[in-house]
């Protein structure tokens, strides 16, 4: 733009006007040439303030650098002297395109967001943009949560990762079969959650007097509407789906297929009824899985230090230890004295050294004081006679000062000696043996010898195996002993039974210890109450018969974050058997019908068969209400007297599991294995590992081709969420807004997008009052860049377009800049790496776009001339920015990208030429191949422009600091280049023709040019210099004040811009532009 020097004058008038939304001021500057006061010269330009008063430009497009740039179009205009004369008010106005939108700059995003939401759901764009891809199919599997309430931030982060996955495979034309795309995100396991809450509604009579079918009946109503609820916060959070067409495990086609799963593995070999040591919840009454159990902090157990006596030693060694009988004993330590009843062995480890150690009671001035809580027992307080104990021989130390005694140490002997030593159980008084364990058994903690109960481990049930030992559960559903406790029978094992045994282990002088211990402890997820280990009849899935399929499959999927494949690799290779029969009335019936006399169940290609028919068609309800002899097939019916049905259900996670079968396996237009998994890291022993177990035992392949995990979503302070500390981000507060407005704020589900996209989700991921202010003023930005496009966009049509090759080079180095930016997208949405997307449209919106090219476009927008070259270049490339960036946006910000499209001032056809309505409506853009075909030279020497402009903004704004100039505009820049190639094409922008790329104006200064040494006068007598060092040429930069020479009616600008003697404050340019407009002069009856 062509500029008026500012000289050392005063303001003679200040007069504000509106034009469309811009606002300007005429400012007036005057100076006198010699003849006189009524021959003053006035010089009148309007100034686009970039802040505050403006609201039509993006915040940062008012210049990068300096505070004070060249602010917008500048006019020359003549004003009556200020001796009475005619005042002229905006006589050029109207040859200036200021911007023109409706398009708010505020969002609004409560009230806008939901409108938009109406728009898609009234027009059907989804099922619009579904019915139209041709492309193959992408099949997004997703985990749901559980129906058990509102949702939580880590919902939110989990859901919107998969929409945005989703609406960009949308966006390439892949065909709509994602899951998450035909399917509602809807719970398989929000029927067990139902029974749980429904049953804590109720008191103990009422629980027991209610039935199975109107249990499962109230289960399945509070699911269901659980569910609704869920799924309207889904849609909230813009998340696309058929809503209509959902998947739930309770629906019969679902039941159906989960037994026909279970069936295969059955008649392969894979299920099995076996009593082995299980997690029991007593609150529950059920058996669970490891995946349903959580481990609070906080927890304290009744740890005990006791002593089982000797009786003899081993045969292989009955001179080991001889003459320390009878007073030699074995010390164990247990964090479950309510096991003791069952102890059946003590195990040791063959590879530890153990000790006989004589105990001596430390003088009362060594003695160590007891922790507070800490009691001692009679072993230690009655003892008159000498007693012997064995131990390992690394803890002898900690047991000295745990204890408050010397040990006395009279052999060393390895475990293996121990073997088969005989010792009297504390409580019944029969005979147990020592046997020999594994590496569980550590000098960690402890004694070094482990009280093993088979019917109360894992550990003690292998070991128990390996021995014969008797599998002792003495416990009952409810978590009381039962008669086989003796004395105990009817208490509570982690109640009243608990501290009964202590007691009694302390009244036969077998206590020597008792104190809290505070560790992780295993509670029921639902209840949240404790479990405990307890051996009962349950179906089990030999894991064994196919974990090497399961490896092998783990090897060949696609695992993101890469550590995610060691975390599944090392809970598959460890895993035990998978108990998945569960006691409860709620859920999918295991099918098995047993025999009346022999209890041996029947479980045939027959039975499972009928029943699976008889569930596709009446939902798995029929198995409580039909009679045996009607859900046994044919063939049994004539023997139905003689058979049972079962009442175990299968484990929730063989429900969840069974989804690729169900779904995948059955609805049309989707297919196995899918595509993509996602879910949070703790569905490796979850979600993941259930489909991979339940898939490969049944079909020798992975559900699965790639598999991404998230970490969980915690305050800023990286603390875990938590009511009683009052942390808690809510989702829907974030959206809507809480009760405060002023603390709260509603951002709209966009700005919670934002910050979805903005985190590296594959750790643990911070959300805050202070991150979503940033990612809210982070929106705010990129709107109010794309209300810059749109609003000079508004006289402009496709017709419009300028070719490539008549852009100025300015132009094509700008979508140069996008092709690249746009294919770099693209690459990360294929790798699921959105932080990087965030970072990317972060910049290129904010920096290279918003601070660089439309900061200098503005001048060939405002005052280029409407339908000038110039401005048609400029109005090419934003109509580009503005679709791609919209492409590119709208798999995170749909309703931001929705938005602005509603207010597209032109038409955009889509491939089959009709009218693109909506913003998911037009394809992922594909830059043009010449874009990113601009020679490498010329890439590297705009990339220099743009961070030398940079530079000379940091020079200008020292300039401005010591007053030698206002702006930018009123600036010279000289520049010198030791290199003589940067220096002649310096020296061509310097003299470009084309005034797009002319240096002056990529600068926003009044003139620039090239000096050519460093040490010339004119370089040496200008105060603001600079050096600047780039690629391997050091870059010399200096401002002084432009020089303007004026003389009486005549402007002369530079080289070949002189202005007219009808139009004194006008040169050449801006005569191009109006000249087709009669403009009276207002001097001409003054003269």
């Amino acid at each position: 733009m062509e500029v008026a020097p500012l000289v050392k004058s005063s303001a003679a008038a200040a007069t504000l006007f509106n034009s469309g939304e811009a606002k300007f001021a005429l400012r007036v500057s005057c100076r006198r040439i010699g003849f006189g006061r009524q021959n003053a010269s006035f010089i009148i330009w309007p100034v686009l303030f970039s802040r505050p008063l403006t609201t039509d430009l993006p915040h940062g497009c008012g210049g990068s650098g300096s505070k004070r740039r060249g602010r917008g179009p500048v006019m020359a205009a003549a004003k009556k002297a200020s001796d009475g004369g005619i005042k002229e008010e905006g006589k050029y106005k109207h040859t200036v395109d200021l911007p023109k939108t409706t398009f708010g700059m505020r969002a609004n995003a409560v009230v806008r967001e939901p409108e938009i939401q109406k728009l898609w759901e009234e027009n059907q764009v989804f099922k619009r943009v579904s019915d139209r891809n041709t492309g193959r199919s992408f099949v997004l599997h997703d985990g749901p949560p559980y129906a058990n309430g509102s949702l939580h931030m880590g919902h939110a982060l989990n859901k919107i990762l998969k929409d945005i996955i989703n609406r960009y495979k949308i966006g390439f034309f892949f065909l709509s079969s994602s899951h998450a795309a035909r399917s509602a995100v809807v719970p398989p396991s929000s029927v067990l959650t139902g029974t749980t809450v429904v049953l804590q509604s109720m008191d103990e009579d009422t629980r027991r007097e209610l039935k199975p079918l109107k249990l499962r009946e109230k289960a399945a109503k509070f699911a269901k509407n659980t569910v609704n609820i869920q799924m309207n916060s889904f849609k909230r959070f813009g998340v696309w789906a058929d809503w209509d067409a959902p998947y739930l495990t309770l629906f019969p086609e679902y039941e159906a297929a989960q037994i026909e799963v279970f069936g295969k593995m059955a008649l392969k070999g894979y299920i099995y009824r076996g009593r082995k040591p299980v997690h029991w919840s007593p609150s529950s009454r059920t058996a669970l899985a490891e995946a349903e159990l959580e481990y609070p902090e906080g927890h304290i157990s009744k740890s005990i230090y006791a002593t089982f006596k000797i009786i003899s030693a081993s045969s292989a060694s009955p001179q080991l230890v001889e003459e320390f009988l009878p007073d030699l004993y074995l010390a164990i330590w247990t964090t479950t004295p309510w096991t003791i009843p069952a102890n059946a062995a003590v195990a040791v480890n063959p590879e530890l050294e153990y000790v006989v150690a004589e105990l001596h009671h430390a003088p009362e001035d060594v003695t160590v004081p007891l922790r507070k809580q800490t009691k001692v027992g009679g072993f230690l307080k009655f003892s008159d006679t000498k007693c012997f104990v064995i131990v390992a021989s690394e803890l002898v130390p900690a047991l000295e000062s745990k204890w408050g005694v010397k040990f006395a140490v009279h052999k060393i002997f390895p475990g293996s000696c121990l073997e088969n030593f005989r010792y009297a159980h504390p409580i019944s008084g029969k005979e147990c043996p020592v046997v020999l364990g594994g590496d569980y058994i550590t000098t960690e903690s402890g004694t070094g010898l482990v009280h093993t109960a088979p019917g109360h481990g894992q550990e003690d049930y292998i070991t128990g195996i390996k021995y014969g030992l008797p599998i002792i559960s003495p416990v009952d559903d409810e978590g009381k002993f039962t008669e086989e406790a003796g004395e105990f029978n009817g208490l509570e094992v982690l109640g009243a039974g608990n501290v009964a045994i202590v007691k009694y282990l302390d009244e036969q002088l077998s206590l020597v210890l008792e104190e809290p211990y505070k560790h992780k402890y295993p509670y029921d997820w639902r209840t949240k109450k404790p479990t405990i280990f307890r051996a009962t009849e349950q179906w089990f899935a030999s894991v064994d018969g196919f974990r090497d399929m399961a490896m092998d499959a783990i090897g060949k999927v696609n695992w993101i974050p890469t550590q995610a494949k060691n975390r599944i690799v090392a809970m598959t290779a460890s895993r035990s058997d998978w108990c998945i029969s569960r006691q409860r009335t709620w859920g999918v019936p295991i099918p098995v019908f047993y025999h009346v006399h022999s209890k041996e169940p029947l479980i045939s290609e027959e039975t499972i068969a009928h029943v699976k028919d008889i569930v596709s068609k009446k939902g798995s309800d029929a198995w409580w209400y039909m009679s045996t002899e009607d859900l046994l097939p044919e063939k049994y019916r004539q023997n139905a007297s003689e058979y049972y049905k079962g009442t175990d259900t299968m484990d929730v996670w063989f429900d969840s599991g069974s989804s690729w079968a169900a779904v995948l396996g059955k609805r049309d237009g989707l297919c196995f294995p899918a595509d993509l998994y996602l879910e949070g890291s703790d569905q490796h022993r979850g979600w993941f590992q259930s489909s991979l177990l339940t898939s490969i035992a049944a079909t020798g392949i992975a559900p699965y081709s790639c598999v991404v995990t998230h970490g969980f979503v915690l305050d800023e302070k990286g603390m875990k969420m938590s009511k009683s500390l009052g942390n808690v981000v809510d989702p829907d507060v974030v959206i809507s807004g809480g009760k405060n407005t002023k603390d709260q704020p509603g951002y709209g589900a966009d700005v919670l997008r934002l910050w979805v996209s903005s985190v590296d989700y594959t750790g643990d991921v911070l959300i805050g009052p202070q991150i979503l202010r940033q990612m809210s003023d982070m929106y705010r930005k990129l709107r109010g860049t794309l209300r810059f496009l749109l609003s000079n966009l508004h006289d402009w049509n496709l017709e419009n377009t300028v070719s490539y090759t008549k852009l100025p080079k300015i132009d094509q180095y700008a979508l140069y800049q996008l092709g690249n930016i746009v294919e770099t997208i693209k690459d990360n949405y294929e790798l699921y790496q959105f932080y990087k997307i965030y970072q990317i449209i972060q910049r290129f919106t904010i920096v290279d776009l918003s601070n660089f090219y439309l900061d200098v476009a503005k001048d060939r927008l405002y005052v280029g001339g409407t339908t000038s070259l110039n401005r048609r270049s400029c109005q090419t490339v934003l109509a580009e920015h503005l679709i791609s960036i919209v492409s590119v946006i709208a798999p995170i910000l749909p309703h931001l990208a929705e938005d602005v499209w509603q207010y597209l001032p032109f038409e955009y056809a889509t491939e089959d030429g009709s009218a693109a309505k909506f913003a998911f409506e037009i394809k992922w853009p594909v830059p043009n191949k010449r874009w990113l075909q601009m020679p490498a030279d010329d890439v590297d020497f705009w990339s220099l422009i743009l961070e030398l402009r940079s530079e000379v903004n940091k020079i200008l704004e020292n300039a401005r600091v010591g007053k030698l100039i206002g702006s930018s505009l009123e600036a010279k820049v000289y520049l010198h280049s030791s290199d003589a190639g940067v220096a002649s094409r310096l020296q061509e922008l310097c003299l470009a023709e084309n005034e797009a790329d002319a240096l002056h104006r990529i600068f926003i200064t009044s003139q620039a040019c090239r000096f050519l040494s460093d040490h010339t006068n004119e370089a040496l007598n200008v105060a603001y210099r600079g050096k600047y060092w780039a690629f391997l040429d050091n870059l010399g930069i200096a401002v002084c004040r432009c020089e303007w020479i004026h003389v009486f009616r005549v402007w002369i600008v530079g080289p070949g811009r002189v202005s007219s003697v009808d139009s004194p404050t006008l040169n050449t340019r801006i005569l191009d532009v109006t000249e087709t407009i009669q403009i009276p002069n207002p001097y001409a009856k003054h003269a």
